[in-house]
């Protein structure tokens, strides 16, 4: 599995969140969609003096035990209101760059989430993987998130808790499962509240964009240069909209529409991965032995729903302790939509569940959740709930808002829909406030930044690539013609030639331009 797969199957708040959003993200107003600022956005220009002693910080690199790179420890305020508070410690890693040819500088990579780490992208793909010119030129770089994997981690459950919490049925049928679900959610929230102390209200994308700018100072660029997949491109847009005149060399891979509401997010992501399970059926009808029949589209579609029925009512041994129900099931299909390179493995591992072994499925669920072997899990799950919870306003206020949106999600997604829509319950019992409102960014003054969207994105639709590009003030769109979630590295001459040229030259892509 390449490292990458960070971004396509482990993304559990990608179901949850694209790892993105369903379940967390925020945000039920239309009206409120069109904000024109986040409400947590200071002008960091005029607390510029205050914080002289970060921007003035000197990192020191020593060995990570990871041949090839060197990692530091970068400072920031824990509040940026404060900044003569406490203080969070961020994990940096890097790899110089190779040569030949003149150093352009650093380039500032995020692999998305919320909740994933950009560190471990860095040493297990970026630093190692990306294009030779690209490494050649610049210092490969990266920071992990405040809240996520080494910088300062969020923390909520315990192993066991997480398995039990990952089994809760998230189509309930009724008014106890209804509850049980509410109660899962409030004990998830509960716990994070408990383990995670003060940074919990302090790791939203704001605070953030404005810790990489630190880093952009200390690792001496006047401007940033950034590749954001996923989650980095909200990520990569708010710093654009605080800083515009730092803005170097921006490519924004799978685009987040920041417009829009939570709901909105939530009920399009939910879109986007019916049209990534349409892609997969129709490759899988046309092969013998297809565990969805070989009819047609809708009628996989119909089988599939029918199978997650059966598991809901009667789980599925996986020759441990877990059984496969409904949640794990459709979590294990979900996580193979992010790669159509997956797609053999979801064949098999249907093909397995429908005979009565659920270890395949149950394997797929934990690469998304990021269980380890031994029922430990990383962070992932925590960080992307308490981003994406701070990020906006929940998408709904109680089960009675979620019973009225379930038939807008099963419109999006016949197969999906119920199960995405109760799963965007989770920000409504939060124990922190939201700080950010959905807004239109268009970072005026900003160089040209590239936008890349691939057109059948399961977790990053299409659209809102389209709409982040014509909202950015210099955006350019780029289209990937294809299946899967993001475009750079996935084998496209055309796009990798594309944003290389990008990133070594300064020069974006014709607008309009399209590969496949």
């Amino acid at each position: 599995m390449d490292s990458r797969r960070l971004l396509r199957t482990s993304a559990t708040a990608l179901a949850a969140a694209g790892l993105i959003l369903t379940g967390c993200s925020g945000g039920s107003d239309a009206a409120a969609s069109r904000t024109t600022a986040p409400a947590s956005a200071p002008s960091p220009s005029s607390e510029a003096p205050k914080l002289k002693k970060y921007y003035g910080q000197k990192l020191k690199w020593r060995d990570c035990g990871v041949e090839g790179f060197q990692c530091a420890t970068l400072r920031a305020p824990l509040d940026y209101a404060k900044p003569d508070g406490e203080e969070v410690r961020l994990a940096v890693s890097r790899a110089r760059a190779t040569g030949p040819g003149k150093r352009l500088g650093s380039l500032l990579v995020n692999p998305g989430g919320p909740g994933g780490s950009a560190v471990g992208y860095l040493q297990g793909y970026a630093g190692i993987g990306y294009p030779a010119p690209v490494r050649a030129r610049y210092d490969m770089v990266a920071v992990d998130p405040r809240g996520v994997a080494r910088s300062e981690p969020v923390e909520c459950l315990s192993g066991p808790q997480m398995d039990t919490y990952t089994q809760v049925d998230q189509t309930p049928d009724d008014t106890a499962e209804i509850n049980a679900l509410s109660a899962a959610f409030k004990d998830f929230a509960a716990g994070c509240e408990k383990k995670s102390g003060q940074v919990l209200g302090h790791v939203s994308t704001v605070e953030t964009a404005r810790d990489m700018d630190i880093l952009r100072a200390v690792l001496g660029d006047e401007k940033l240069t950034y590749v954001g997949a996923s989650y980095g491109t909200f990520l990569g847009a708010t710093y654009a909209e605080l800083f515009p005149a730092r803005v170097g060399r921006l490519v924004l891979d799978g685009a987040m529409d920041p417009s829009l509401s939570a709901l909105d997010l939530n009920r399009d992501q939910t879109g986007g991965f019916e049209t990534a399970f349409r892609a997969f059926a129709a490759d899988c009808i046309r092969k013998a032995g297809c565990p969805l029949g070989t009819e047609s589209v809708a009628a996989a579609g119909e089988a599939l729903k029918k199978f997650f029925r059966d598991v809901d009512a009667k789980p599925v041994p996986t020759g441990e302790s877990r059984e496969l129900g409904e949640s794990l099931a459709t979590t294990g299909v979900i996580a193979a939509m992010y790669d159509e390179g997956a797609w053999p493995q979801l064949r098999e591992a249907l093909t397995q569940a429908m005979g009565g072994d659920g270890s395949g499925l149950l394997a797929l669920a934990d690469s998304y959740y990021e269980r380890e072997a031994d029922g430990t899990y990383a962070n992932l799950m925590f960080a992307n709930a308490a981003v994406n919870c701070l990020d906006l306003p929940p998408a709904y206020q109680g089960p009675a808002d979620v019973q009225k949106a379930v038939p807008s999600f099963e419109k999006a997604s016949p197969v999906f829909g119920a199960g995405l829509a109760w799963a965007a319950l989770n920000c409504t019992y939060w124990p922190t406030p939201p700080t950010g409102r959905p807004h239109r960014i268009t970072a005026e003054g900003a160089a040209p930044i590239l936008v890349v969207g691939t057109t059948r994105d399961p977790a990053t639709p299409y659209h809102w690539a389209q709409s982040l590009a014509g909202q950015l003030s210099s955006g350019t769109l780029l289209t990937y013609e294809g299946d899967g979630h993001t475009a750079y590295g996935r084998g496209s001459d055309c796009i990798d030639t594309a944003i290389n040229t990008y990133l070594l030259e300064g020069t974006p892509p014709a607008e309009g331009k399209r590969c496949s």
